[in-house]
């Protein structure tokens, strides 16, 4: 980009740029993601397209905030469904994701390859059905497509059921509602449940 346009873009002559000129100009001027977001607005009208980056833990503060909910399984997961923090009551209902590797911490695997946690399910077909459609949508919003691809061939390849509801393209909002399981120690639990973004972190919900 030569000194002469750039001057021009400053002055609003020549033209609307382009997305690939103001994430250059972006990257050169070492801009955080909000000031990128208001250099896209200013000059497109529109956000940029989300850039998805994976994470592998979160801030204290945030493990501090879902530990406060003592008595309810709260957890915290990227937009491939890692699960990435959870406080105590989730480990105690749901599974304990410390003993588990990194990469075993997904959702998808624990609903479509875990016979155990299968077995804790009420209804264990329209629970998958939704959980597929509402991953499909989350990846989506996050940008992490690409990122899915892997873990989607993983399951389509050792999950017949995932790969027919994978082909349906179902697209579904998480919102709330209540979800019944099948605890060996606890016996029949009614949880209510709500999913919450994570203010400036696309790729993080928690729930």
């Amino acid at each position: 980009m030569s000194p002469t346009w750039y001057t021009w873009l400053e002055q609003g002559r020549g033209g609307a740029p382009s997305a690939d000129v103001l994430n250059r100009i972006a990257k050169g001027l070492l801009l955080t993601e909000a000031e990128r977001e208001h250099l896209f607005m200013l000059g497109l009208g529109r956000p940029p397209e989300v850039r998805y980056i994976g994470a592998d833990g979160v801030s204290p503060r945030l493990q501090r905030l879902i530990d406060t909910f003592e008595a309810s399984p709260a957890l915290i997961k990227t937009a491939t469904w890692d699960v990435v923090a959870w406080n105590s009551a989730a480990q105690v209902v749901m599974t304990d994701y410390s003993t588990l590797p990194h990469g075993q911490r997904n959702i998808l695997r624990f609903m479509f390859l875990s016979p155990t946690i299968r077995a804790k399910q009420h209804d264990w077909e329209n629970l998958a059905r939704f959980v597929v459609g509402a991953f499909r949508a989350d990846a989506a919003r996050a940008g992490a497509v690409s990122e899915v691809a892997q873990l989607v061939d993983e399951l389509c390849g050792a999950s017949p059921e995932f790969a027919t509801l994978w082909r349906e393209n179902d697209v579904l909002a998480h919102g709330d509602g209540t979800k019944r399981l099948k605890h060996p120690e606890l016996g029949d639990i009614e949880l209510e449940y709500s999913a919450f973004a994570v203010d400036g972190r696309p790729d993080l919900s928690l729930t």
